[in-house]
C-alpha cells in the first residue's frame, strides 16, 4: 500500500479531566481566614491522600470542595465542571459525596431508613443489599435506631451510604478515628474495594503510611497552605514526612 493510500493514523482521545481540581482556594469562617491559595487535583479513577497535623485545614479544604463553605477566592471543579457557586445539593448531584468526620449519619432514623434515604428512587431495595454486601453486620441491624450502634458501625453505615450512591468522587475525612484495629481493617479494605469499582477518593486520615499505601498522589497541609504535593512514594521518603506525620505513621 502506498504512502499515499495508506490510513489516516487514529485522532488520540482526550483524557478525561480530572474527578476534583481545586485552584487557588482561599476560605474560612467569619473573619478567620483558613485556607490560603490551596490548589490539589484527584486525577479521574484514583486516590489522593490529604494529610497534615491538627488544625492544618484538611476538614475546611473537604467542606469547601462539598460545598457547606463558599470559596472567597479560587475555582472548584468536579469532573471539568466548574462549581465553585454550586450547591451541596447540586454538586452531590454530580457525583460527590462527602463522608465527614464523626459519623454523618441520621441517628433517630433505622439503619434500613438511613439506607434508602441514601439512595436513588426506585432504588432502596437494591441500596439495602448493596450496603450488606459491603458490611454484613448491618444486614443483622436494619431495624435499629442508628443512634444506638457501636461507633464502628455508625461508621460502616455513613460508609454505606457513599457505596449505595454510587458515586464519581468520595471525600473521607477522618474515617478510622477512633476505632478498634479490626474495624479500621475493614474500613480500609471497603475504601480500597471503591477504588477499584473506579471511584476515585480524596482521603484524609490519621493513619497517614495507611492512607498513602492506598494512594497514587498526596498533599500536606500546613497552617492552611500546602507544603508537598507530588506522589505518595516520594512524600513517604521526603523530609516533609519525618517532620509533619512522622507520629501518625509510628501509631499505624
Amino acid at each position: 500500500m502506498s504512502a499515499a493510500n495508506a490510513p489516516a493514523p487514529a485522532a488520540a482521545q482526550p483524557a478525561a479531566p480530572p474527578a476534583l481540581e481545586v485552584a487557588g482556594l482561599t476560605t474560612g469562617y467569619d473573619e478567620t481566614v483558613v485556607l490560603r491559595d490551596v490548589s490539589i487535583v484527584v486525577p479521574n479513577g484514583s486516590v489522593a491522600a490529604l494529610l497534615g497535623p491538627n488544625g492544618a485545614g484538611k476538614s475546611t479544604l473537604l467542606r469547601a470542595v462539598s460545598g457547606f463553605l463558599p470559596a472567597r477566592a479560587g475555582r472548584i471543579a468536579l469532573g471539568g465542571r466548574d462549581v465553585t457557586a454550586a450547591k451541596p445539593h447540586a454538586r452531590a448531584a454530580e457525583g460527590l459525596c462527602h463522608i465527614p468526620e464523626g459519623r454523618g449519619i441520621f441517628r433517630s432514623l433505622t439503619v434500613r431508613e438511613n439506607l434508602t434515604i441514601q439512595s436513588h428512587p426506585g432504588e432502596e431495595r437494591e441500596a439495602v443489599e448493596r450496603a450488606v454486601a459491603a458490611f454484613p453486620i448491618l444486614g443483622e441491624r436494619l431495624r435499629q435506631r442508628a443512634g444506638t450502634l457501636s461507633g464502628g458501625q455508625q461508621q460502616m453505615l455513613a460508609l454505606a451510604a457513599a457505596h449505595v450512591r454510587r458515586p464519581s468522587l468520595i471525600l473521607v475525612d477522618e474515617a478510622s478515628l477512633g476505632l478498634a484495629p479490626i474495624v479500621v481493617d475493614e474500613i480500609f479494605a471497603f475504601l480500597q474495594r471503591c477504588a477499584e469499582e473506579g471511584a476515585s477518593i480524596l482521603l484524609v486520615d490519621q493513619f497517614a503510611t495507611r492512607a498513602l499505601a492506598m494512594a497514587s498522589r498526596a498533599y500536606v497541609l500546613r497552617k492552611g497552605e500546602i507544603v508537598f504535593e507530588g506522589t505518595a512514594n516520594d512524600l513517604i521518603g521526603s523530609d516533609v514526612f519525618a517532620h509533619y506525620l512522622g507520629s501518625a505513621a509510628e501509631e499505624a
